[in-house]
């Protein structure tokens, strides 16, 4: 008579592994739908809360499947590891998010110049819907920044404007920030100079035979004079994370003074009274980029 083992099932294992990869769609649908579809952000960390809430959910009972292989040999080692690995991916998303949270300071918004905050050209305003923000940032916010933050200061080139206004556009386009709205910038445009009034020509003395009759020069178009305070250029466009799509406004004030020019950032994220440091990340790589387009020209 021959006797045959019969293995044990471990359902909590099974249950794991439909329950982590659950998690896991509900995670990619919902960052596909953020970053290409229509989902706005406020629902977009709703939906990536619940994953991380549903993958949580998972991982002890993939832990029972592992702990009753170890102990009685059952089946369900190989779902029980599925499980971990489906339940990993929302769960080390909102992990890092949270660790951001703590560890940055609560800012939605940054500033390279933090005296003279350049104001947004059309002011962002959209539904918080369940995200809490306050209406502006209190000066002790700036002071945070500047704690957090003290690399973070505007560029000073050693260039016109217009030579300036070239790599702010090229460094805008290198880091996917799309301008919306300009002001200022007639000021690289060349404005034609009144032709200087003709003179009177005396036809009682003609000129003698084979004498060059001398003939008005044409003018030169040159730029028009500026007054010294209203030499700012002022462009706002947005932006989005690579990999998320969150939503960003950016906003690049040019400034001339003398025979320098000034590029000063600023960046608010969309929504929420945290941007988790990613507001600085983007200020820093438009300048870094700019440095890059501009390089040799930099000023103190």
């Amino acid at each position: 008579m021959t006797v045959r083992y019969v293995r044990p099932v471990s359902h909590s294992a099974y249950a794991a592994r439909r329950i982590g990869f659950a998690a896991l769609l509900l995670f990619v649908l919902a960052v596909l739908a953020h970053r290409f579809g229509p989902v706005r952000t406020p629902d977009f960390l709703a939906l990536v809360l619940l994953s991380a809430a549903i993958a949580a959910a998972a991982v002890p009972l993939a832990l029972i499947g592992l702990g009753r292989l170890w102990q009685k040999g059952a089946e369900g080692g190989i779902a029980a590891a599925k499980a971990l690995f489906y339940s990993a991916v929302p769960l080390a998303v909102v992990g890092a998010a949270a660790l951001l949270y703590v560890t940055k300071p609560p800012l939605y918004e940054v500033s390279t110049d933090l005296e003279d905050v350049p104001p947004f050209l059309v002011k962002p305003q959209y539904d918080q819907q369940w995200l809490q923000r306050p209406e502006s940032l209190a000066p002790a916010g700036r002071r945070e920044q500047f704690a957090a933050y003290p690399g973070l200061t505007g560029r000073r080139y050693e260039g016109a404007l217009d030579r300036v206004y070239e790599g702010v556009q090229a460094a805008a386009l290198s880091a996917r920030i799309a301008i919306l709205h300009r002001e200022g910038t007639e000021l690289m445009e060349p404005q034609p100079v009144a032709p200087a009034p003709e003179q009177p020509v005396d036809d009682a003395s003609p000129p003698p035979d084979n004498v060059p009759v001398p003939m008005p020069r044409p003018e030169p178009l040159l730029p028009a004079a500026v007054p010294a305070g209203d030499r700012d250029v002022v462009l706002q466009g947005e932006t989005e994370s690579l990999v998320l799509g969150l939503p960003f406004d950016v906003l690049i004030r040019l400034r001339e003074d003398a025979e320098t020019t000034s590029v000063d950032v600023r960046v608010a994220s969309r929504f929420g009274h945290h941007d988790l440091g990613l507001s600085a990340a983007v200020a820093e790589d438009f300048l870094e980029r700019l440095d890059a387009e501009l390089l040799g020209i930099a000023g103190g």
